[in-house]
């Protein structure tokens, strides 16, 4: 577990870069384009990585924002063979927008009912 929190840290600090800048295009890009492990997948893995998640959250330097976490941790789920989609939603009045990670149309990053609180407008 000590090693998926390092590489959750790792992905933070890559993403963290990004929002930085404001490049959120390349941020969305780096999603997109980032493979699937061919690798079978372990029935826990989805518990693992989210749980590493949550530790590297606590432990980061500052707060994480929702895109960044999304963006992470669907990359590491998808080094793991998990089929992750990020997932960015919007809410129109007050104007606000939202992210977060679903494996098989099931958001495992956040709670269940995202998509009953959100319009979704992208898949990465």
């Amino acid at each position: 577990m000590f090693l998926l929190v390092i590489r959750a840290l790792a992905r933070f600090l890559l993403f963290d870069l990004y929002v930085l800048c404001r490049n959120y295009d390349k941020l969305n890009q780096k999603v997109k384009t980032h493979p699937v492990s061919s690798r079978p997948h372990t029935e826990d893995a989805v518990r693992r990585v989210c749980y590493a998640m949550d530790l590297a959250s606590i432990w980061y330097y500052k707060v994480i924002k929702c895109t960044q976490r999304s963006a992470a941790t669907t990359c590491l789920l998808r080094d793991f063979g998990v089929p992750a989609q990020m997932t960015i939603g919007i809410q129109k009045v007050p104007f606000k927008s939202h992210a977060w990670t679903e494996v098989n149309g099931q958001v495992v990053n956040d709670k269940p009912y995202m998509r009953e609180m959100w319009a979704v407008v992208d898949h990465f």
